[in-house]
């Protein structure tokens, strides 16, 4: 099998032979071979400032260390990002997910229509609120809910449509909110991979029925763990802040400060999904510093592209015809085994023996034993996504990636697949 190389590969190739480095053109590095197997590079690792640091330590100082004033501020400023009246900060995206669907009075056997290309949380979160999962096929180009059979999966039970904004792109909004209104149905937004991304000029979060955003380390930004709702809806709001922290009734923080007052009222059975302090100054850092994580993570996934373009190996990341501005939380081409001679696991083992790490994003979930033995899911009930799951892989993509860990990444893979 002859490898086929991107040709600005190529010509960046000569350029480097030529001129030592100088052509600036995505190409292979000047790095030795043997570095090729030195220091591991991952696929994902969390850009934190010095000052970022800093605030960290000064919260932890300050002996105010859960949820507290920099969760305030950390919420005013999530707010101003979204233009959103109603923000909630979690301890993670899960959480959201959640209670949001709690709070929409979602009752056992009501069904909730979402993708199999998804994280397990995703559906995990549904039959913890007594929900049932009913799943729809991906479209093959977007890896997001094919929007073509979305309306067929809806029942009388359905109660809420909870599309997944896949690997930072996001869904074709404007035929499923036709259709969520056609059918009265509630839209919970599972936006983990998506802050940031735009859909038709408006950022994902400053519109429609309701959002969850994860802030985990291989997120776009991070408060460690952590993650927020977004929505317009003040009584949905105010269900979660009551769910939140114990079914208190109100704000609690504050309880042990001079201004506070010990006495509180409990009205529902709540959980423990406060965010704390710790995070949220974290947090705050890193959404000032959002806007550029992004445009580097889409200047290095458009380096991806051009120089995978001619790689036989790879199908790549589609471009959907609705206007759009995708996050690059992930980038995941599609291997093609026959022209690879190899297959996916294959492939990411090969890349990790050469200290490159790649990421699995995801396996389908209906093909997870719960689900086959709980839900009657099973293998063939979902073939995009099916196949998407044996031959997706994440490429290293992270803020702080250079160039020459860019180069490197490439350089690995030509040397896996050359013959």
């Amino acid at each position: 099998m002859v490898l086929k190389r991107g040709r600005l590969y190529l010509i960046a190739r000569l350029f480097d032979m030529l001129f030592g480095k100088k052509s600036g053109m995505i190409g292979p590095s000047q790095i030795a071979r043997n570095d090729m197997t030195d220091d591991f590079l991952p696929f994902s690792k969390p850009s934190i400032s010095q000052a970022a640091i800093d605030d960290v330590v000064a919260c932890l100082k300050s002996g105010w260390i859960t949820t507290g004033p920099r969760v305030d501020q950390f919420t005013e400023n999530l707010k101003i990002y979204f233009q959103a009246p109603y923000v909630l900060p979690l301890a993670s995206a899960t959480a959201g997910l959640h209670l949001a669907l709690m709070a929409m009075n979602i009752e056992p056997g009501d069904e909730v229509i979402t993708t199999p290309l998804t994280f397990a949380a995703t559906l995990n979160v549904i039959v913890l609120a007594g929900g049932k999962p009913v799943l729809v096929d991906i479209d093959p180009a977007t890896l997001n809910m094919d929007m073509n059979l979305l309306e067929a999966a809806i029942t009388p039970r359905t109660r809420v449509i909870m599309p997944v904004h896949f690997a930072g792109l996001p869904v074709d909004l404007t035929p499923l909110y036709d259709i969520a209104h056609r059918h009265g149905l509630r839209v919970l937004e599972d936006a983990a991979h998506a802050i940031g991304a735009e859909y038709k000029n408006k950022r994902i979060g400053s519109f429609g029925d309701t959002q969850v955003f994860s802030f985990h380390p291989n997120k776009n930004m991070t408060t460690g763990e952590g993650g927020c709702v977004v929505t317009r809806d003040q009584a949905l709001a105010e269900q979660i802040a009551r769910l939140r922290f114990h079914g208190i009734d109100r704000q609690a923080w504050n309880r042990f400060s001079k201004q506070g007052s010990q006495h509180y009222e409990i009205v529902l059975p709540g959980f423990k999904y406060n965010m704390m302090d710790i995070q949220a100054a974290l947090g705050i850092h890193q959404l000032s510093e959002l806007t550029h994580f992004i445009q580097r993570r889409q200047e290095l996934a458009h380096r991806y592209q051009e120089a995978l373009s001619d790689w036989q190996q790879w199908a790549l990341p589609a471009s959907p015809s609705y206007e759009h501005g995708h996050a690059w939380h992930l980038y995941t081409p599609l291997i093609n085994e026959e022209v690879a001679g190899m297959n996916r696991d294959q492939f990411m083992s090969a890349m990790k023996e050469k200290n490159v790490g790649t990421g699995l994003h995801y396996r389908a979930v209906h093909l997870y034993p719960y689900y086959r033995e709980t839900h009657g899911f099973k293998p063939g009930d979902f073939p995009c996504a099916e196949d998407v799951c044996e031959r997706i892989v994440s490429l290293p993509l992270f803020p702080t990636m250079t160039e020459a860990d860019h180069d490197r990444v490439l350089d690995v893979m030509y040397s896996i697949f050359k013959k």
